[in-house]
């Protein structure tokens, strides 16, 4: 398979343990949405409220479950469980990462005692400081600022003006996009008469491997222990990890989710979009939080779970929100109109 010359259809269905029907030696170069793929290029359908895309689509090859295999009018690769995640896979080959040439680029700042595989690409306007090692195969794009004591593990992929404050450590494979901060201080203040005293974080960030923090997201240290993500855990963009928190491994969050000081979050967890996680909370493995939500308390069960409220038309919200208002004084009255009703019927008996 070079791929230079693209990929024929039969070689993607035994590579990645697909049926392939319709005509197999087409030659597919790249990947593209349903409705605007073209021959030669690779599309797929995993959500049925696209099926209607699927008549008139003009790709080379959709990846498609069986079930929508026989209105395919183009060649296709049947995954037997999820679709999406067989065109994950198949679109990897297709991917184009610019090419990193090993060495410290001239403009780099880096530390006497700071330690870099020859490998490692080190881009321009880099500063790597005291105690810093970087391993083989690290990629760290232009501006990156490497902290005292962090270390970087191996193929690693830092986007660019990644920072790393202090005693942050990643793991092997991991991908951090532009405009991430690892490390900075926890939110850690004591109230003094007078007004606040700042609490020392002094513990790290660990991040396991193959992990994934999206541009604009921050994952404080620890005050004490370290702040941890354990393996495979992928953030979005512009989230907030507070210290000290514990995120299990395979779980993702969404953009603009928040998660306050020492929460523990399981393993295989979803958390959508803008949802909150109260600080010094529990939430169990195989938990899906839906979009804005608020986890006021520990989650013990795995399951779905909800708080966000509906978008509705502006009018019907306003006189729900004045009913709100009233829903105690609602409450009361019919928990007593219930008490008259169980007397009279007591009275009848």
């Amino acid at each position: 398979m070079e791929r230079s010359k693209g990929y024929r259809i039969s070689e993607l269905a035994q590579r990645f343990g697909l049926e392939a029907r319709g005509d197999v030696a087409g030659i597919i170069h790249g990947v593209a949405p349903l409705a605007r793929a073209q021959a030669g290029q690779l599309t797929f359908l995993a959500n049925p409220r696209y099926a209607s895309e699927l008549a008139v689509t003009g790709a080379g090859v959709v990846v498609l479950a069986a079930e929508h295999a026989d209105a395919s009018p183009v060649p296709a690769l049947i995954a037997k469980d999820d679709p999406y995640l067989a065109y994950a896979r198949i679109a990897a080959l297709f991917e184009q990462l610019p090419a990193a040439q090993p060495g410290v680029h001239p403009s780099a700042v880096v530390a006497a005692d700071a330690r870099i595989a020859p490998s490692a690409c080190i881009g321009p306007g880099c500063v790597i400081e005291d105690g810093a090692e970087i391993a083989a195969g690290v990629v760290l794009g232009p501006h990156c600022v490497i902290g005292a004591d962090c270390t970087i593990a191996e193929q690693s992929r830092l986007g660019a003006n990644v920072t790393l404050v202090t005693r942050v450590t990643l793991g092997k494979r991991v991908l951090i996009h532009p405009g991430a901060v690892l490390g900075a201080d926890g939110f850690g203040i004591a109230r003094d008469r007078d007004g606040w005293i700042k609490v020392p974080q002094l513990g790290g960030v660990r991040i396991g491997d193959d992990c994934e923090i999206g541009a604009n997201t921050t994952i404080d240290r620890g005050a004490l222990e370290d702040t941890v993500l354990e393996e495979d855990v992928r953030l979005d963009n512009q989230i907030q990890i507070a210290h000290n928190v514990h995120i299990g491994a395979h779980t993702a969050l969404a953009g603009c989710a928040a998660v306050a000081g020492s929460a523990r979050i399981g393993r295989n967890c979803l958390i959508a979009g803008s949802a909150g996680i109260l600080g010094h909370l529990e939430v169990t493995d195989g938990v899906t939080i839906t979009a804005m939500s608020l986890v006021t308390h520990s989650i013990r069960t795995p399951g779905v779970y909800s708080s966000g409220a509906p978008i509705e038309e502006n009018r019907a919200w306003r006189r729900n929100a004045v009913r709100m208002r009233h829903l105690d004084e609602m409450a009361r009255r019919i928990t007593a109109l219930e008490r008259q009703l169980q007397a009279l019927t007591k009275e009848q008996d």
